[in-house]
């Protein structure tokens, strides 16, 4: 069965998006995510910051990425809602590592708070996808 076709069958709350707002939402969240983790992992590897605070940036968008593929290649809800989960969990941790390790880069939390949204909309809305389609 194709991705979409999939998709569309699953039972979704009232309050899920129309399934095209998706793609122009990740566009600019997307935007954000390139320029803001790239200056984290630039300020990393020239060692103006530890490069311990890379790292949930990293396994944040290893996390991220991993969500397509798991829910529209595997089609499974459960794993999907898992990595969702750890999406969002990344993002708080990196948000807390970069604020206390370099004031000058709290710039970088503040651009993502429309990530930060998104995802936990998100997170909520793959947990409530989940449950209803047991």
């Amino acid at each position: 069965m194709p991705t979409q076709e999939w998709y569309l069958q699953l039972v979704k709350p009232d309050w899920a998006p129309p399934i095209w707002l998706f793609g122009p939402v990740w566009t600019f969240l997307y935007a954000i995510i390139a320029l803001s983790f790239g200056t984290v992992f630039y300020k990393a590897l020239n060692k103006q910051i530890p490069r311990i605070v890379a790292l949930p940036f990293a396994l944040n968008l290893v996390f991220n990425f991993a969500f397509t593929p798991i829910q529209f290649g595997l089609k499974n809800n459960i794993l999907a809602s898992i990595d969702i989960l750890l999406v969002v969990g990344t993002l708080v941790w990196a948000f807390v590592a970069l604020w206390r390790a370099e004031p000058k880069l709290r710039w970088v939390v503040y651009a993502n708070i429309p990530y930060l949204m998104w995802g936990s909309f998100a997170t909520v809305l793959q947990l409530t996808i989940t449950i209803l389609n047991k």
